[in-house]
């Protein structure tokens, strides 16, 4: 990995149709593969969070997942080798505290 520094990024992963908590648990699979491939080629990357959004059924129709990366282009390369859909990639801004802070 370089020393560049890493920035925080937001990934919307829309899922149409939804699929199953299991469907989405081999793809989760398939990431963490992916990030050790694409470390391996000195890639800035790191998973921080994910939320699973599900509908009504509790099917999931797309997670909204939380990584550091030196640029968006480390983001695709990571979805590409997951075989994983990228929505949209927005930059993580401050967080927001509620009320009870």
């Amino acid at each position: 990995m370089s020393d560049q520094e890493l920035t925080d990024y937001l990934i919307l992963r829309e899922i149409d149709p939804p699929v199953t908590h299991a469907e989405r648990e081999r793809a989760s699979e398939r990431s963490i593969a992916a990030l050790e491939t694409v470390r391996g080629n000195g890639t800035g990357i790191d998973w921080v969070q994910s939320e699973i959004m599900t509908n009504e059924d509790d099917m999931v129709t797309g997670t909204l997942c939380h990584f550091r990366a030196e640029s968006e282009e480390e983001l695709y390369d990571h979805a590409d080798c997951a075989g994983i859909p990228v929505s949209r990639i927005f930059r993580r801004g401050s967080p927001v505290d509620g009320p009870d802070k």
